[in-house]
């Protein structure tokens, strides 16, 4: 049975740890807002371009001009990975979540016979991966002193991408990122950004459109700029999301530590209590024996 000494230093520490998570809480209610409203923002921007992208895609058709990063290498053989996680922890299964997807798509494309390559963005996906699949990495981006992400960053990632498509060192790209809901709700996501895939448009069979210049140029100079906004759009959603993880996660934890202290508190004044009792009883048992 602890003292009551071990007891106090005990409370105290768990009221300590309370009022950290208690802040990390309220910090990353404040970050959420922001985060939250550059993820909504960037949604109509990007299903727009989508859905020009669509268009333009299916006006194409199999036309042998398309550019590779549609039409693709005519092969399935490499797959490159680009697993997107956060640069910190403490935000509950957010960041376990996302290297689980991606580790069940390396087994299944490793079952089929396929190469797989992965990209890591986010220090936490690494170490996650790194044990179990570092003989398939090719390269980790580090956005440690990024303090608030831009397109700027979302294209660094998409030049390193394109590059490598273009040494044909891969033929399929996907990302993993969570798809931000609210805040209990993050939804691990893939997507497979080349060769591009667009999902069909409602109005697409009823509306014909002319292009100037011509689709494929048109296509030779969006494509690129179509995997920098889908990676800008994955960094956004998985920022609001890591946000929404940490505060759940840190709103569990203090209400778990105050339980905590509550049961501490009353084993603590039982065992007082029991002391109290017991010097009582001595005292008594003395002064009968007098």
């Amino acid at each position: 049975m602890p003292s009551l000494k071990d007891l106090k230093n005990r409370i105290g520490s768990v009221k300590n740890t309370r009022k950290i998570t208690k802040a990390m809480q309220m910090v990353a209610a404040a970050k959420l807002r922001r985060a939250q409203e550059a993820a909504e923002a960037s949604r109509p921007y990007t299903e727009r371009f989508n859905a020009v992208m669509s268009g333009l895609a299916a006006s194409m058709g199999d036309a042998s001009g398309a550019p590779t990063l549609l039409a693709g290498t005519g092969k399935d053989q490499v797959h490159l990975l680009v697993v997107m996680t956060a640069e910190r922890g403490l935000c509950g299964g957010f960041n376990a979540n996302i290297s689980k997807l991606a580790k069940a798509r390396a087994n299944a494309l490793t079952a089929e016979g396929k190469t797989v390559k992965i990209l890591t963005v986010g220090k936490k996906g690494r170490d996650a991966l790194k044990r179990e699949y570092g003989q398939y990495f090719v390269g980790h981006v580090d956005l440690t002193e990024v303090k608030r992400i831009g397109y700027s960053d979302a294209q660094g990632i998409a030049r390193d991408v394109l590059a490598r498509f273009e040494a044909h060192e891969f033929d399929v790209a996907t990302i993993f990122y969570a798809k931000f809901v609210n805040v209990v709700t993050q939804i691990p996501t893939q997507q497979q950004i080349i060769p591009a895939v667009f999902e069909e448009q409602e109005d697409a069979a009823s509306t014909v459109y002319d292009y100037e210049p011509s689709e494929e140029a048109i296509l030779a100079d969006l494509l690129p700029r179509g995997v920098a906004t889908q990676l800008f759009s994955a960094l956004l959603e998985n920022g609001a999301s890591e946000q929404g993880a940490r505060m759940s996660a840190m709103d569990n934890a203090t209400r778990n530590a105050g339980e905590m202290i509550d049961k501490l508190t009353i084993e603590f004044n039982r065992s007082r209590q029991a002391v109290i009792t017991n010097e009582l009883i001595e005292i008594i048992s003395g002064a009968e024996a007098l």
